[in-house]
């Protein structure tokens, strides 16, 4: 055990997130989990919807291999082993012999067992994260069946791949006409999400057709379909679902690994503008809105997670400036926006009024306790305002996964490099095979670093706020100002040759300064202490979001830090 201070622990969130993971799980339905909350209805329910099948259960079997990499099973429920085991075979279930995974029809529900090309998404991740985690041979058979059958469903013509509906049935593609026509509905949403998890199944298997669809569907995003405009700007026609920023951001976080794989320029560039351009329609503390129509009010976890991850991206392909970005995102809107308090949700005391199999007033708030805001405010947790679509969901499945993977991107991105050049590029805490970051912001400016392994050069990113006069480094009776020849070219501090057991000490002054953000045509008066917001003005009115957070309280804890001998590459 170590004594740590008291301020954001991205493994612990995770932990956290592990109570909503498992708490959506419906023993009525044979364990297949609820899709979304109404936190305000009193009293507060959770319902069944259409994204119950492939979709929630590859995002949620995603989050629980994520978490156990980042906890190594620390704290760990036995229970939880139960639910994600049904999770696991619930997957594999939905998986039918021609590789595709197929929703389940339900009384109540208005959709068909098709095989939904967004659920094939969740399914594909969710499979390759197990292949990663531990070469799970199951999962991979499943994914090569699901990779051969994305190719062989794909309309083929000289110049181009598409899919011309949103979903495939047993009998085929619903429409010749749309095949003729060369339709493609939204093909961010039917095909550009799909190249990450593509392209990261090639790279964990040598799978070769899952790089041929990256290629084929890049080439259609970025050449053919009109879905982003020339200045980087998403096309607002409804066609394309408004100008829908998850759908968008998560189409261009894959464009960017692929650019990074290949090796092509041109690419990154493409979406460095539209990444651009997305930073320039968001808050800087991270909320985004949902669409550029009735959507916009609607911030969508699931979107946040799409710019933590392409941030990420862009920075590891040498536009290091988005690790401030990246930064601002996790300490502020994936933070503030898991639900750590559910004392002002009013559940039933009874299930008397529950729909067994649909619906349910019991628990609700214990349950999801730790979830990530469905649609949430940028203040609040609860979006309910009367513009757009009106309060909806509070909790949705899909967003609890995502806000996991958040976690994980940003955590996994704490300390990259190796023996040759370690680089800690966010501020913030975890332990590391090579280097452990203690990190005291924004309760005070002062990073400690504890090497583990000898390594050439340690690089450490300083946020822009903190200046350089008075930044202080030091090492052991050595100590060194920012003013001094200690700086890297990319702009990190340089630490040269640190080793096995020094402890290195960063200090500087911390800024507090107050902006005026703009979020879908409403202003927010907004104060920051470093790159952590502190108050926000007005406030949220259901379940506010910032002030009086518990990692800006100061204080200390014992724990120990984990440090997995095996880092995951995404």
């Amino acid at each position: 055990m170590a004594t740590i201070p008291s301020t954001l622990l991205l493994e612990d969130r995770a932990a956290l997130a592990m109570n909503a993971v498992t708490g959506l799980a419906d023993d009525d339905l044979d364990g297949i989990p609820f899709f979304s909350a109404n936190l305000l209805a009193r009293p507060a329910r959770m319902d069944h919807g259409d994204w119950d099948y492939g979709s929630s259960h590859g995002r949620l079997t995603d989050a629980i291999l994520l978490t156990r990499q980042m906890t190594g099973g620390k704290d760990w429920d036995p229970r939880w082993d139960t639910i994600a085991d049904r999770y696991r075979q619930r997957l594999f279930a939905l998986l039918a012999d021609d590789g595709l995974t197929y929703r389940r029809a339900h009384p109540k529900g208005h959709w068909l067992p098709n095989a939904n090309l967004i659920d094939q998404r969740a399914t594909l991740l969710a499979m390759t994260t197990a292949v990663v985690a531990s070469d799970d041979p199951q999962a991979q058979r499943a994914a090569d069946r699901q990779v051969a059958a994305l190719k062989r469903i794909a309309i083929k013509e000289r110049d181009v791949w598409f899919y011309p509906a949103s979903e495939y049935t047993k009998d085929g593609w619903p429409s010749s006409n749309a095949i003729d026509l060369h339709l493609a509905p939204d093909p961010a949403s039917f095909s550009g999400r799909l190249i990450m998890p593509l392209l990261r199944y090639h790279q964990a298997t040598g799978n070769t057709d899952a790089l041929e669809l990256c290629e084929w569907f890049a080439r259609l995003i970025v050449e053919k379909s009109g879905v982003f405009n020339v200045d980087g700007s998403f096309n607002p026609a409804r066609a394309y679902r408004s100008g829908h920023f998850h759908t968008r951001v998560g189409t261009l976080e894959g464009l960017a690994r692929l650019a990074r794989h290949t090796g092509d320029h041109g690419l990154t560039e493409f979406v460095r503008r539209s990444y651009d351009w997305v930073l320039g329609e968001a808050t800087r503390f991270g909320w985004t809105p949902g669409d550029l129509a009735d959507q916009q009010y609607e911030h969508e976890t699931c979107s946040l997670v799409d710019l933590i991850g392409l941030g990420t991206t862009l920075a590891g392909n040498g536009l290091t400036e988005y690790w401030a970005v990246v930064e601002r995102f996790v300490r502020n809107h994936l933070a503030a926006s898991q639900l750590q308090d559910v004392s002002w949700v009013e559940s039933a005391p009874d299930r008397s009024q529950d729909e067994p199999g649909w619906r349910t007033y019991v628990d609700v708030g214990q349950r999801v306790l730790g979830a990530f805001c469905g649609y949430g405010a940028p203040n609040d947790y609860v979006s309910d305002v009367p513009l757009g679509r009106g309060h909806t969901n509070d909790v949705q499945a899909c967003c609890v996964g995502s806000g996991v993977r958040g976690l994980f991107w940003a955590w996994n991105s704490i300390v990259t490099g190796d023996h040759r050049l370690t680089r800690v590029n966010l501020l913030l805490t975890r332990g590391h095979h090579a280097v452990d970051v203690i990190s005291h912001l924004p309760v005070e400016g002062k990073v400690e670093l504890h090497v583990n392994e000898p390594i050439d050069e340690l690089r450490v990113r300083i946020p822009d706020w903190a200046g350089y006069a008075r930044l202080r480094l030091q090492r052991g009776d050595d100590e060194w100002t920012g003013a001094e020849r200690i700086w890297a070219p990319d702009g990190y501090l340089s630490i040269p040759k640190p080793q096995p057991g020094e402890r290195i000490t960063v200090t500087f002054p911390m800024v507090e300064q107050t902006t005026t953000e703009l979020a879908a045509g409403n202003e927010f008066r907004t104060t920051w202490r470093g790159d952590d917001v502190i108050a926000i003005d007005p406030p949220g009115r259901s379940r506010p979001m910032y002030g009086d957070r518990p990692e800006h309280a100061g204080g200390v804890r014992e724990y120990e830090l984990h440090r997995p001998e095996t880092e995951w590459s995404w």
